[in-house]
């Protein structure tokens, strides 16, 4: 393929046309077709023209996939290797994405639809994870447990074993780093499923890993359908953790598969509703509505802490929205591979359907829409930034994840009531706080219910802090040293320096 960097939508559809795609399975260093010999068919959204036939994985790979990821973890070649030797491994992975991080964007745009410049950035954030977690795992020590001098207490770490990492279609390549990045670092073997309906890129790491020098069954991908190797992955007895961001709907599924199986670790990171609290005293309206607009209608809206509940204090609601609807004016969706569109294409047909239907819904139960509303007129599966103002808690786009470019602007009068209705949902992803009262500040931002709070932006954190969510927006952590702790088990070695009396203990019965 080309090595010339493109700048402009000519040039990255000419890259786009020298593209190759590997359509097969990786399995235990081989790229192979499905055992049963299925695929699925993997679209261009904003064309419609189809991309490639994918092999769809079923139990019969599963089963391989996963013999091969225990084999591996077993001998040790990389659970057993020195956090050193693997950080050189890891990092060496990430300078082969940076060599090809054109490619790897083109592909997630191509797949899903997303806009080349933030798929770019999407690959760097994927970089990013990759450097930060290797360049740690050899920073991190146990513990010495206090003891007298007749006994050694060591608290160490261990990788658990084989972990499956599934992952959404709405940032395919940024999405897998947060889950292979801290369980390869631990030691761990790694299956990763990508979405069916966004598999290109991740097939295209597994040759790139396999580039780096990762060991025979350390790291595998198995593309298919969520309800045949995804279930089958769930319900495997090989497996020892189920790593998931997707619908709160299926991260449900996969507890119940945990509990039908081996009680295997699950960490979910699902679905959310997340408010937007905008308060009268906020310094700086225009940048606030700038935020707002872009805290939902980036990436078409397909984001799982998409600031798609905007609270408003009364006073200032209708300049506001004022504000936010001109805002959205420049946020119109456009050829993916144009460097300037700021939104892209819907992800398929069917989640093109289901946001249209969501928009005819909160017009008939009484919604006042301000902007937006219809699709573009297109080949594409293009919606242009929606806004409702007036939406109350009991309509339905107030309450369930849309997950494309519909925000609902509620009003509010008081602090009591802002956070009354910021916390009356089932998710609690993400929250944001727009005020310049540090009292006001520290008190909301403790009593939303929400595994994160951005002040006076959205979305800003970086690798160094956790990310996930609580209540029905999931359990556990990406990012950060935390991700660690989560694919490493905790073992206590009790050693008697003395043996000459009798060492048995009844402290802990």
């Amino acid at each position: 393929m080309s090595t010339t960097v493109p700048t402009n939508q000519s040039e990255w559809q000419s890259l786009a046309d020298t593209l190759s795609f590997e359509t097969r399975a990786y399995i235990n260093d081989t790229f192979v077709d499905a055992q049963r010999g299925a695929t699925l068919t993997t679209v261009n959204p904003a064309t419609g023209e189809v991309l490639a036939e994918v092999a769809s994985c079923d139990d019969a790979d599963a089963e391989l996939a996963t013999h091969a990821a225990r084999q591996a973890f077993d001998r040790g070649e990389w659970s057993r290797r020195a956090p050193a030797q693997r950080k050189a491994t890891l990092l060496e992975l990430a300078a082969l994405m940076q060599a090809h991080r054109h490619e790897l964007a083109l592909l997630d745009t191509l797949d899903m639809g997303k806009p080349i410049t933030s798929a770019l950035g999407d690959i760097d954030g994927a970089i990013g994870c990759l450097r930060y977690t290797a360049e740690s795992i050899d920073k991190l020590y146990g513990e010495v447990a206090p003891t007298g001098d007749h006994h050694l207490g060591l608290i160490v770490r261990e990788p658990l074993g084989v972990v499956v990492s599934i992952v959404p279609w709405n940032f395919p390549l940024m999405m897998t780093a947060w889950k292979i990045a801290p369980a390869l670092a631990a030691g761990n073997s790694v299956i990763l499923k990508p979405s069916e309906k966004s598999p290109l890129s991740a097939l295209r790491l597994a040759q790139l890993s396999q580039q780096a020098g990762l060991p025979a069954g350390v790291f595998q991908v198995l593309p298919g359908y969520g309800h045949t190797v995804g279930k089958a992955l769930a319900l495997s007895m090989e497996v020892d953790c189920l790593a998931f961001t997707g619908s709160t709907q299926v991260g449900k599924q996969l507890m119940q598969y945990a509990g039908q199986s081996n009680l295997k670790r699950v960490y979910l990171e699902c679905g959310g509703k997340s408010p937007n609290i905008i308060f009268a005293d906020c310094k700086n309206l225009d940048v606030a509505a700038q935020n707002a607009a872009a805290a939902i209608f980036h990436n078409q809206g397909e984001v799982c802490i998409a600031g798609s509940r905007l609270l408003v204090e009364n006073s200032i609601r209708h300049a506001f929205v004022e504000k936010v609807v001109d805002a959205a004016a420049a946020m119109q969706p456009g050829d993916p591979l144009d460097p300037q569109s700021f939104m892209g294409a819907m992800v398929d047909n069917t989640q093109y359907q289901r946001v249209l239907d969501y928009i005819r819904q909160g017009q008939e139960e009484g919604a006042t829409l301000r902007t937006g509303g219809q699709p573009l007129d297109s080949s594409g599966l293009f919606i242009p930034p929606t806004v409702f103002d007036d939406v109350t808690p009991a309509m339905t786009i107030g309450r369930e994840e849309i997950f494309g470019p519909v925000l609902s602007v509620f009003g509010f009068d008081t602090e009591e009531e802002a956070l009354t209705l910021a916390n009356d949902s089932d998710y609690g992803l993400a929250a944001a706080v727009w005020s310049q009262d540090i009292d006001r500040i520290m008190r909301v931002s403790r009593k939303l219910h929400s595994g994160q709070v951005y002040v006076n932006n959205w979305a800003g954190p970086d690798m160094t802090v956790p990310f996930g969510g609580v209540k029905q927006s999931g359990n556990g952590r990406d990012k950060s040293l935390h991700s660690l702790d989560e694919y490493t088990e905790i073992k206590t070695i009790w050693m008697a320096l003395q043996t000459s009396h009798l060492s048995l203990s009844t402290a802990g019965k």
